[in-house]
């Protein structure tokens, strides 16, 4: 699909000269700009399972979403840590 915009001249020239510099194309750019703008159906789902996640973690631990104690995250670093010499 082609799509036509209107641009002041000095502003392509200027992005030409930098699409030149990268080893690419003022077409390339705004083609890739497009897709991280518009996102794609695979990091869209990606991102919303993970928002799903985050709230039913918080949902399912309280109002305050899940907490640990520091004796908790001692055990875990400690776990984590006799774990790696046992190698």
């Amino acid at each position: 699909m082609n799509l036509t915009i209107t641009i002041d001249d000095e502003l392509l020239r200027r992005a030409r000269i930098r699409a030149l510099s990268q080893g690419t194309s003022v077409n390339a750019v705004l083609r890739d700009f497009l897709t991280s703008f518009a996102g794609s159906d695979v990091e869209s789902s990606a991102r919303a399972r993970l928002a799903d996640l985050a709230r039913a973690s918080a949902s399912s631990s309280g109002p305050g979403g899940r907490t640990w104690t520091r004796e908790d995250l001692y055990a875990d670093s400690l776990d984590r840590d006799l774990s790696v010499h046992e190698r």
